[in-house]
This record gives structure tokens, sequence and C-alpha cells, in this order.
């Protein structure tokens, strides 16, 4: 039985990307799980019976930690010996392909889940763009999640022949779970009730809370009854809105922030519209989990986005970094209760013809039968 090393920089990664998917690749190979340590590690090995490595690595560039890191993997590798690495998110990616290389392990694969460079400037832009060329040069096998990202990789970072795997996406989502328990009522048949849209993700500038919040408060002078829920948690010390932001949220006044939640499910349910107005992205599985919800999206014109959603069936795409093209968008669906219903009914059929966790996961496990 072939061995694989399945690696990501933190066990959450590995938690929400590949939940179910170890267990079903151990059916034919032999998986380790390798991340930093903490208690969803743990959780992974016995959910998904597979051996798990603590290998600590930091997120963020830290150069003294990162070559201790780069250290305890190439050991990790020279004794596991397997026959493939596959290796998502930055930091492992970059890591994980250098020890692997160092290692001489036969096949190197990493997952680009999104792109942080393209949203940088000046000197951490470049650091950030030679760490992707890096993880790139020592990779057998590149696999970009999207379209976007691919062509991004392709026009500044390297000439290294890759494909996206189905329609991209890497998680897939499972149809059943996210599933309305009661039947969609349609907004003309609920003119007396508030409009709700509902975004999440982080609480954070670069996923566009700025203009979102900016965005909701000139509608809400135009319309009382309408609300915008926050389903996520705020990272001050990674990337923090703008003090005003942080204000107007804590105020209220329609906007309730409800944190990190154990399940989005009933938020998507009680909402009549996601908004996802992100600088950047992979693959957001915000929109395809309210896709399946049988909600419509409002999302940036950005990688992965402009991917799930076709303009006027799902959603419609709108600029990045615009809170007044937001406006406009949001005040139109809550004007035009009829284009809400039409682009809602066509929602769920059209992720799940793309996105269904058993078609992603088999392209996943056709690309390996490839490369092993």
């Amino acid at each position: 039985m072939k061995k694989i090393v399945r690696a990501a920089t933190v066990p959450e990664s590995l938690n929400t990307f590949c939940r179910g998917l170890l267990r079903e690749l151990s059916e034919k190979y032999e998986v380790v799980a390798v991340s930093s340590p903490g208690k969803q590690l743990d959780a992974i090995a016995e959910r998904e019976g597979v051996r798990t490595i603590a290998v600590p690595m930091a997120r963020h560039i830290a150069p003294l930690s990162d070559l201790k890191s780069l250290w305890q993997l190439w050991r990790v590798l020279r004794r596991e010996r397997p026959t493939m690495v596959h290796s998502m998110t930055p930091k492992a990616g970059m890591l994980c392909m250098i020890a692997a290389w160092m290692a001489r392990t036969p096949i190197r694969v990493h997952t680009f889940t999104g792109l942080v460079w393209p949203t940088a400037t000046g000197i951490k832009r470049r650091i950030l763009m030679a760490t992707d060329w890096i993880t790139c040069a020592c990779a057998t096998h590149v696999v970009p999640e999207g379209e976007g990202v691919k062509h991004d990789l392709q026009t500044h970072i390297t000439r290294k022949p890759m494909r996206v795997l189905g329609h991209g996406n890497v998680r897939g989502i499972d149809m059943d779970h996210y599933k309305r328990t009661t039947a969609r009522t349609p907004r003309q048949q609920r003119s007396d009730s508030a409009f709700t849209f509902v975004f999440v993700g982080r609480i954070v500038r670069d996923k566009g809370i700025n203009e979102l919040v900016e965005a909701f408060d000139r509608l809400k002078q135009e319309h009382a009854d309408v609300r915008l829920v926050l389903v996520g948690p705020r990272e001050d010390n990674l990337d923090p809105i703008t003090p005003a932001t942080a204000a107007r949220i804590e105020a209220g006044n329609g906007i309730e922030a409800v944190g990190s939640q154990p399940d989005v499910r009933p938020f998507y349910e009680d909402a009549d519209a996601l908004v996802f107005p992100s600088y950047r992205e992979g693959f957001p599985n915000a929109v395809i989990e309210a896709g399946a919800m049988e909600l419509p999206s409002i999302v940036t014109d950005i990688n992965g986005s402009r991917e799930i959603v076709i303009e006027g069936k799902n959603g419609t795409i709108i600029p990045s970094h615009d809170a007044t093209a937001l406006y406009h968008a949001m005040k139109r669906w809550v004007e035009d209760p009829a284009l809400v219903d039409g682009m809602a009914a066509q929602a769920r059929e059209l992720i799940a013809s793309r996105y269904e966790q058993g078609y992603v996961r088999q392209c996943l496990r056709d690309f390996y039968d490839e490369i092993l």
C-alpha cells in the first residue's frame, strides 16, 4: 500500500478541507496527516482513522521558526518515506515542498487554495511571490483550485503545467447537509418581513467588511426593514477592520454580529441573500454553501467568486473595493423581490451540478490514480 502525506499549516485547515476525505483515501493508501499541533489534529486522528504527526509551523513570515519547521519536516519525510506529499495552505506548501524535494519524495503536489500576494504591496508582495515560486519549483504537480488562480500563477509565478480538477474547489459540498429544513417562502409573499443579508467568513478588512458596512448604512437610511447578519470571527491582530466599522457593528441598528458558529446553516436559512465582497479568494466555500441553501449571492469580481456565480442566474458580480457598487446591488435586490426569487430558484441546482462533494472527491481520486 502506497503511503501519502497530506499536510496543512494548521489542523483547522485539514479539518475543514479534508473532513471525511482522509478516511476515504485510507481505504486505498496509507495516509499520514501533518500539521501544527492542536486539539483538532488529535480529533482528526480519531475521526478519520489515520496517523497524524505534529510539526509546528508559523502562519506568517518567521525566518528562524520556518527553518526549524523545515528541518523537522525533512526529518519526518526521511523517516516516513512516502510516495507522495500533498500540501495545501501557503506556509505548509513552501515548507513541505522544499522538505519533500530535499528528502527526494517522488511525487510532490501542492494545491493553491488562494493567493495572498495579489492584495499585498511592496517588499511583502515580493516575498510572498517568491515563496509561491519556490513552492512551484519544488513541486512535481501544481493544482490551482480554480481557473482564476491558475491564470495568476501562470502569468506571474511559473510556466509549469498545471490543471484545475473538475470545475475547481477542493472541498466540494455535501448537498444533503447543506439543505433547507423548510421550503423557502418567496420574497414576493413576504413583503412585511425584513430583507436579510448574511455574510459568512472572517470579519476582516480583506473580506470587504469596511465596504459592506458602509453600503449597508447607506441602504438602511432608505429602507428601515433591512438586516445584515455577520457570521464569523474578528481577527483584529491579523487584518483589522477600521475603528469606525468596528464601532458601527457594535452599535447594531440593523447589523447583528454573531461571531463564529459551529453550524452556519440556520443563518443561511433565515436570510434572503449572501453578500460576499471579498478582495481575494481561492474558491470561497461560503458562496457554494449559500447556493446549496437556495440563496443568491452578491460577490466581487475576484478569483473563485466569479467562477461560482453566473451573472443573473444565481447572483450578481460587482467590482471589489467599491462600496457604491455594493450599495446599488443590495438596493436593487431589496426593491426587486421577483429578481431575487428567480435567482434563488436556480441557485441550488447550479451548485449541485458543479460542486457536489462526491464529484469533487472523485476528480481528486482520479488524479491520484493517474500520478501514482
